[in-house]
């Protein structure tokens, strides 16, 4: 390979939401940028959480150099454990709020090899082989996030990482918009940018925006608040601190995402605490329901999580009365719509007033870019390439579009590109290179080997659609022969009567291939077993056109 060749090699989240992952190489040099994980689509059955295949790392390992991470969503940090198991002595940098998001996953994993996790702060840069990363302050909707800006050999990548420029941000830390517009000026390579909302005119609002219907909420309530926001958005957890505070409300945090990251953001400075506002959530029953603000974990409507127990009258702390309100202060995941709704189904039927994000005034905003802000920081940064990422194709393609017009203003080409497939840059031009190996890895943490096969997806899947048949065959151990008419045992698969009647033709089925069967058939059970589940399979399809899973017993007796 040229060492006078860049190589953009997206292992993740481009063409999909979530699971993001990118490594840029030059040379024998890889960095690594964010490793993210998605949640499960429905036909996922079983699975927890999906992470990239890291098989190109893997067939590259002694070339890989660090994991640069821009900040501490799921689907950008979910899968740092899963890496760090397979290359346990690479470097992780990232600010000192995301790697405390970090080390909490990391709990939850007995690591062979303690991580090496390096604190970067804005403004710093690192030399990592050929590379020198310039992290630059951003705005989004969590704490402590950046970008990156990448100095190679052929010139500056950028990486925006996910963002939207808040002029208002509730920690005044404002978006780095000056260090965009130099490395704009010095030109820069290759932009590679957020396109998680450019399908939505204008600008994205300030987090500032919220508070004002807050206060409207707060000013309504009469009894008790219920309060739900993902625990990773540091800036609404304050606000909620603060207007709980002036209204007279002590706050309970409750579920264990929310407590955990309340403790990692207050130890950092990143979260300030009014004195006297918290209170314990075992003594929420006993308060004034009109002085309490209990701050709860559970916005999607996580089976377990902390807010859906509530809704179903189980937890051993909070529930919900009649003429209480419950906010669910966040955005909709694509998926989890209907696990969602049941949940506001159930919080409605114990008699409580439900205000969600699809409501007017809405009680969310995203923190993502709207098409104004794309176009500022194509304009700043006038790149002489251009790769949208994040987001399905419509939306990379949709990116691509609006930054036609720089095509007069030094912009070469765009390139809409999904994972797997890889952009080569040399000093004359950038071209579309070979593909590698990318995938999804399914994890069921339930399971004694987490990772779940294709296989085993195929399986359940079957057993979902079409249940499960089992013909249970007694054979005499002396005379090899079946004493009475086998047994069938279905689930989800036949009821009723017609079901029935099915289910003893079937049992005269199976006892028909019994006796067809020669001596040594009947004496190689594993034999016995493929006969009897091709001729039951063969009859059912043809009696209900369904495609059960047959798995014959058969007893020796």
């Amino acid at each position: 390979m040229s060492d006078k060749k860049l190589q953009v090699i997206p292992l993740g989240g481009l063409g999909e939401f979530g699971m993001n992952i990118m490594a840029l190489r030059y040379g024998d040099d890889i960095l690594v940028i964010d490793c993210g994980m998605m949640f499960p689509e429905d036909e996922l059955l079983g699975v927890d959480i999906v992470t990239p295949d890291l098989t190109y790392l893997a067939e590259n390992r002694s070339s890989v150099r660090a994991l640069v991470l821009t900040h501490g969503h799921e689907d950008h940090i979910g899968a740092v454990p899963y890496f760090l198991a397979e290359f346990p002595r690479i470097p992780v940098y990232g600010t000192a709020f995301t790697l405390a998001l970090v080390e909490r996953r990391l709990e939850e994993h007995d690591l062979e090899q303690e991580p090496e996790l390096r604190e970067v702060k804005p403004r710093q840069v690192l030399e990592i082989g050929p590379f020198k990363v310039d992290f630059l302050h951003v705005t989004h909707s969590t704490a402590s996030c950046v970008a990156l800006a990448i100095t190679t050999p052929l010139g500056v990548v950028v990486h925006t990482g996910d963002f939207k420029v808040d002029p208002t941000p509730l920690d005044n830390e404002l978006f780095d918009l000056h260090s965009f517009a130099e490395y704009g000026k010095r030109g820069v390579l290759l932009l590679l940018s957020d396109s998680t909302n450019v399908d939505r005119p204008g600008y994205t609002e300030s987090e500032r925006a919220v508070r004002p219907r807050f206060e409207d909420i707060f000013n309504r309530a009469e009894r008790r608040l219920v309060i739900s926001c993902f625990s990773s958005s540091v800036h609404r957890l304050q606000m909620v601190l603060n207007v709980s505070q002036e209204f007279g409300r002590k706050v309970a945090l409750v579920g264990r995402s929310m407590i955990s990251t309340t403790e990692i953001a207050h130890d950092l400075g990143l979260l300030e605490i009014p004195d006297g506002v918290l209170m314990r959530p075992q003594d929420v029953a006993e308060a004034p329901p009109g002085r309490v603000t209990v701050l709860i974990s559970g916005t999607q409507g996580e089976p377990m999580s902390a807010l859906s127990r509530v809704a179903v009258d189980n937890h051993k702390h909070i529930s919900v009365d009649r003429g209480d309100t419950v906010v669910l202060s966040s955005r909709i995941i694509p998926g989890n719509e209907k696990a969602i709704f049941r949940m506001i189904d159930h919080l409605s039927r114990r008699g409580a007033d439900v205000r969600y994000g699809t409501m007017s005034p809405p009680l969310h905003v995203s923190g993502h870019a709207s098409v104004e802000e794309l176009t500022l920081i194509l304009n700043l940064l006038r790149p002489r390439y251009f790769v949208p990422i994040h987001g399905e194709y419509r939306q990379l393609a949709r990116h691509a579009r609006l930054a036609e017009h720089l095509r007069h203003s030094g912009l070469e080409e765009t390139f809409v590109m999904e994972t797997g497939e890889t952009l080569e840059i040399d000093g004359r031009a950038a071209r579309k290179g070979e593909r590698v190996t990318v995938g999804r890895v399914c994890i069921d943490s339930g399971t004694v080997d987490e990772v779940v096969g294709d296989l085993v997806i195929r399986d359940r899947r079957h057993l979902s659609e079409d249940g499960i048949v089992l013909p249970i065959i007694a054979i005499n151990k002396h005379s090899g022969r079946s004493e009475t008419l086998p047994e069938i045992v279905t689930r989800g698969f036949a009821t009723g009567e017609e079901g029935s009647e099915l289910i003893q033709n079937a049992r005269q089925v199976v006892a028909r291939t019994l006796e067809s069967s020669t001596r040594e058939e009947m004496g190689d059970w594993g034999v016995m077993k493929e006969k009897i589940r091709v001729d039951l399979k063969r009859f059912i399809s043809k009696q209900s056109a369904r495609r059960p899973l047959i798995m014959p017993v058969i007893l020796e007796v």
